[in-house]
């Protein structure tokens, strides 16, 4: 079966692996969809972020559906066949944070396409994987597409869940990629009463207004588009922070109101907090880390129609046409959820 390997930056192949049967507990994959997520694209376009890099040629991916093609003994509750999304989230569930609850972090996770660990763990973008029975979520009545988008609502439902009380709440959200997009459907859903989105690109905010944002600014045309909502002391109750750019974090702080609460999302790698401001202001900063329980919850709003995921997804392609996607996705001016197909 093939699989997409990244040996380095702008270095992605497709290559032959072997992979064994399902095991007791297992269920073997025919992978149908994978999206492509900016930790992806990390790896992709510069080998890692921050301190955490590539050591090892690695199978990115852990945004996927796929269809049971074979099942091990002891599985019950499954059909060969049928469609299901699965969580890439393992934690070991003997540690001391798994035993506190806090399965997202788990001190031996096995985090599909991290190269946090070394060696690294081997993630989802490949035709077959083996996976637990306990990863898996029956996906009946979605697409393999929108079954694929469970993993980055997921992630949204967290941050919104971390952030505390949303009902009747004014939200900032900087940075419309994926992950802001869905924080917008998030925290509508939690009872948000006005969203305000920034972003530079104006694809972007186009998506940001499909995903239910009250307002957009395009920080690039409009770089005192946040004004009206500085007075006496900012308006905004929570901040969603998407992007992990310090400028962005540094502008949305004056129009936050004093206690608002700051998710800090965006990732990309320490940055300077102003902390006069934050301290004047009493803020809270906190941080918002994959998830867990969040998993089963996402594929069921999407079932229910709840949430409405597929405006969001762009882009479709190949496995032959891997690297255009990964192009393609790098591209905030064209794309949003670009996605991968690996099933016809």
């Amino acid at each position: 079966m093939r699989a997409l390997v990244i040996h380095k930056a702008k270095d992605l192949r497709i290559e032959e692996r072997q992979i064994p049967l399902a095991g007791p507990g297992q269920i073997k994959i025919k992978v149908a969809v994978g999206g492509i997520c900016g930790s992806d694209l990390h790896y992709y376009n510069k080998g890692g972020f921050g301190p955490i890099t590539l050591k090892e040629p690695m199978v990115p991916g852990h945004e996927f559906s796929g269809y049971a093609d074979q099942i091990g003994e002891g599985v019950d509750g499954f059909e060969l066949g049928e469609l299901m999304v699965i969580s890439p989230s393992r934690p070991c569930g003997d540690c001391r944070f798994c035993n506190e609850g806090l399965l997202n972090h788990c001190l031996n996770m096995r985090f599909y396409g991290s190269a946090m660990p070394y060696p690294h763990i081997q993630g989802a973008f490949q035709e077959e994987l083996i996976v637990d029975a306990s990863q898996c979520v029956r996906a009946e009545g979605l697409t393999p597409a929108e079954a694929a988008m469970a993993e980055p609502l997921s992630v949204a439902l967290h941050a919104t869940l971390r952030a505390g009380e949303m009902l009747g709440k004014r939200v900032l959200i900087t940075g419309c990629g994926p992950i802001g997009a869905l924080c917008i459907v998030a925290a509508r859903r939690a009872g948000a009463a006005e969203i305000v989105v920034t972003d530079l690109v104006p694809n972007a905010l186009q998506y940001a207004l499909l995903a239910g944002a009250d307002k957009v600014i395009n920080m690039a045309e409009e770089p005192d588009g946040l004004s009206p909502y500085l007075a006496d002391k900012g308006s905004f109750d929570v901040l969603f922070e998407c992007t992990g750019a310090p400028q962005a974090l540094a502008g949305a702080i004056p129009a936050l109101r004093p206690r608002a609460v700051i998710m800090q999302l965006g990732l990309g790698g320490d940055m300077p907090v102003p902390m006069m401001q934050i301290t004047a202001k009493e803020l809270e900063i906190r941080g918002s880390f994959r998830f867990h329980e969040e998993f089963a919850l996402a594929v069921k709003l999407m079932q229910s129609g709840l949430v409405d995921v597929k405006p969001l997804i762009s882009h479709s392609f190949p496995i032959d046409q891997a690297e255009q996607a990964f192009e393609v996705a790098s591209d905030r001016a064209q794309a949003m959820k670009t996605q991968i197909m690996f099933t016809n």
